[in-house]
């Protein structure tokens, strides 16, 4: 009997790591997948009334008189994803270092299942928060979820890529954590999630509308609320999220033999 490709055996692995990651977040809990959703709604609730009615931070025309909190809410999951992707991500090497000393494997399996894992967990949890808006009487195109989420995949592969690169970086370095941390807060007040990209100052417009974290929230809301298709912008976003992916794969490669010794 022929032996299985090797694309096929590291599929495989990949699968049943993706598995155990989700798996391990709910071993021995009770409340652990309630909580996967209870969590992000606390934050939403949260930040919506702060920003609402301490802030008055509305909803800009052309949005189909959405509610803030349904604004808010299709931008911050896919931030929620992104985020905990990252965090995550980071101490992945680390955390299967006996794993990495035993079997020989490619080591960016173990980020790769990270990313997938935070990623099925909170998508099924956006599913599930738009058709909950939808029913609530919020103007949520949900025949437009198939088309957001192919825009969302590059968001994925972004992720992966930088999850990647610093999963190396803090595998020999050990303090990456705690600049991501401080990073991932900067970045999540300074994009377009909690507000819309007119609030910002016009000097800053042009770069908040270009990061990734603020054309994918944009785009989220043009899709499930204003309707549309694809948009030139979307292959653009896409090309460099592809570039990151690669990159960050590729420095993730090339540290991944010294790993061992620092683990």
């Amino acid at each position: 009997m022929a032996a299985p490709a090797p694309g096929a055996r590291w599929g495989w692995l990949l699968a049943s790591f993706v598995r155990r990651e989700i798996q391990s977040r709910y071993a021995g809990s009770v409340s652990g997948v309630a909580w996967t959703l209870v969590h992000p709604l606390l934050q939403l609730s949260i930040l919506s009334v702060v920003f609402s009615q301490v802030f008055r931070v509305g909803v800009p025309p052309g949005y189909g008189d959405a509610a803030y909190l349904t604004f808010v809410a299709i931008a911050l999951w896919p931030w929620i994803m992104f985020s905990e992707s990252l965090t995550r991500a980071l101490g992945s090497i680390a955390a299967n270092g006996q794993l990495i000393r035993k079997v020989a494997f490619p080591h960016r399996l173990l980020v790769y299942s990270t990313v997938l894992a935070c990623y099925a967990v909170h998508l099924a949890g956006f599913v599930a928060i738009l058709v909950a808006l939808r029913l609530a009487g919020e103007p949520v195109r949900l025949q437009a979820l198939p088309m957001a989420l192919l825009v969302l995949f590059p968001y994925l592969l972004l992720a992966t890529g930088l999850g990647a690169l610093l999963a190396a970086l803090q595998t020999l370095l050990r303090d990456a954590e705690h600049v991501v941390q401080v990073l991932l807060l900067v970045l999540f007040y300074a994009s377009p999630i909690l507000y819309p990209v007119s609030a910002v100052p016009a000097w800053a417009r042009d770069w908040v509308e270009a990061s990734p974290i603020g054309w994918f929230s944009e785009r989220m809301r043009e899709l499930l609320l204003q309707g549309g298709g694809l948009v030139p912008g979307d292959l653009v976003a896409a090309c460099a999220c592809i570039a990151v992916f690669v990159l960050g794969t590729w420095v993730f490669e090339r540290l991944s033999p010294h790993f061992e010794d620092f683990l």
